[in-house]
């Protein structure tokens, strides 16, 4: 953890900060490894400490390896402020969009240095995954491909989508996961046609399209992967809009490489499904980066002008939505190499038809 910490003192560095509070859940997890739920971490160019309360000190002292484990009896961000006011820098960044503006008005009394509100800077070091964030994220890539294997022994006619969606949830679990990456989507019939269709009461019945849109969190990071299949034998409208989405997936799969931007590689599954006559059926972006969180960076998408870079985890997602009709999705998690991407899902992707 502590080479984390070095990257964010060089942007510190950078940006003439002396010391940085940490709020947010998922940042504090990136720089420490505390998996706890009550604490924050304050981080000088030649300290570091974490504030936390009697319930966790133990598990910060095994957690937050490099990192002087302060116990606070009183409010947290007053702890934080006399160690920043003993610490004599001249001022203090601050994640301004999970700081509240209470919290603000509460720092700003306490210490005696130039406040700084931040946004944007761990996350941009937490989108170049190291290799054990890799491993962990394949596993839960793994635990998903199982779970879709599952569920396709499982399905019937007469379930409810909540049914599918539980039995997945579950079996996620029994394989290791400890919860999902996001309520999963189960869309059957003219619901496909719905990008976030959460699954509902409704009645799975034959000649449905289901997209099924899930992921598990697995050590704290999350994989993201949806699939489309048939209940019995679909119209020829929904053959052909799944083969055209298969196609625009594949060729997002075959064009990324490290260096192309967000908008360009967006712009490879739109053209084409533009170019079959769908374009106004694909209104959500290509893709997302995965992490800790479910939504991350770097973004896949028209407004995307970042470039990738080896170690970015992106999602390539997508999909065409018929109202009246149904609908069709295809996902896939994929690592960016020095050459090209390492597909980090591997769900067969013909159409399955049950």
């Amino acid at each position: 953890m502590m080479e984390r910490v070095e990257k964010l003192r060089s942007k510190m560095v950078e940006r003439g900060i002396d010391s940085f509070l940490i709020t947010n859940s998922y940042n504090l997890r990136y720089l420490t490894g505390f998996t706890g739920t009550t604490g924050i971490a304050l981080i000088t160019l030649d300290k570091a400490y974490f504030i936390t309360d009697f319930r966790y000190t133990e598990q910060a002292s095994e957690q937050c390896v490099g990192y002087e484990i302060v116990k606070n009896v009183e409010p947290a961000f007053n702890v934080a402020a006399d160690l920043v006011n003993q610490s004599k820098v001249q001022n203090m960044a601050f994640e301004e969009q999970t700081v509240s503006f209470f919290q603000y008005t509460v720092l700003e009394e306490l210490v005696d240095v130039d406040l700084i509100p931040i946004t944007g800077v761990i996350e941009t070091l937490r989108e170049v995954k190291d290799i054990a964030e890799i491993e962990t994220i394949r596993k839960a890539c793994q635990i998903a491909d199982a779970a879709f294997e599952h569920i396709l022994t499982y399905i019937k006619p007469g379930m409810t989508e909540i049914q599918v969606a539980n039995e997945l949830d579950f079996y996620m679990r029994s394989l290791g996961a400890s919860g999902v990456s996001f309520d999963t989507i189960v869309a059957s019939g003219l619901r496909s046609a719905m990008p976030h269709g959460v699954a509902s009461d409704k009645v799975i019945e034959v000649g449905d399209f289901i997209t099924i849109d899930f992921g598990c969190y697995y050590n704290g990071y999350v994989s993201d992967m949806t699939r489309t299949i048939s209940l019995g034998e679909p119209s020829e409208k929904l053959k052909e809009i799944y083969q055209i989405v298969k196609e625009a997936q594949q060729l997002v799969l075959d064009t990324a490489k490290p260096g192309m931007t967000g908008i360009e590689l967006d712009a490879v599954a739109r053209d084409y499904i533009a170019e079959k006559g769908y374009g106004d059926a694909f209104g959500h972006s290509t893709g997302h980066g995965i992490g800790l969180e479910i939504h991350e960076g770097p973004n896949v998408s028209k407004l995307a002008e970042k470039a990738f870079v080896p170690g970015n985890v992106i999602t390539n997602e997508p999909g065409i939505y018929l109202p009246g009709v149904g609908g069709v999705r295809i996902e896939d998690d994929m690592l960016v190499t020095e050459d090209g991407i390492d597909r980090l899902t591997h769900s067969p992707k013909e159409l399955i038809i049950l």
